[in-house]
């Protein structure tokens, strides 16, 4: 297979993104991302270090999208749903923030939005306890949801939406 002059890193990244998608994060290999890049996996190595680096880079991409998703939005209960969405769209992508992956730093710039808006909800003093109580929730929710352990019947989005209602009324009381 001929090497292209230039892969970008960006490419790369939203190759790694693909794969991890279609097949998890054990698909992520320097040589399925090679292949859809369409160079040699060592022609990857000019640009990343190795998987675990590609790992690290993924996730920073995955939580700008979300961090960009929950900051369009204007309430808690909002994100609440844009988290939602994101994850149903990324499930691979979703679980990989939950890993080893994801830096603190990029963790910390994702939550921003959150923070704004739980600090608007209940205050400077309680924002932080807010932001981890609302997300926690929310990502129990969705993990179980995504893994089919939900199983006694009933509409999941009535449910969300339930939940949604008695956290957000929680916190502003």
């Amino acid at each position: 297979m001929p090497t292209p002059q230039r892969t970008s890193l960006a490419e790369i990244v939203g190759a790694g993104r693909e794969v991890l998608e279609t097949g998890g994060p054990d698909r992520v290999t320097m040589q399925a991302v090679a292949e859809r890049v369409g160079v040699r996996a060592p022609s990857l190595y000019k640009r990343v270090q190795g998987r675990e680096s590609l790992l690290t880079l993924i996730a920073a991409a995955t939580l700008q999208e979300l961090r960009e998703r929950l900051a369009a939005q204007d309430s808690l209960a909002a994100m609440a749903h844009a988290y939602r969405a994101f994850a149903h769209e990324r499930p691979e992508g979703f679980r990989l923030l939950s890993t080893r992956s994801a830096s603190a730093e990029d963790l910390a710039r994702a939550s921003e939005p959150v923070l704004a808006a739980a600090r608007a909800a209940v205050g400077d003093a309680d924002a932080l306890e807010a932001a981890r109580f609302m997300t926690a929730w929310l990502t129990g929710f969705i993990s179980m949801e995504l893994a089919g352990a939900f199983r006694l019947g009933g509409d999941l989005d009535r449910a969300f939406a339930y939940g949604i209602d008695r956290v957000t009324a929680a916190l502003a009381g």
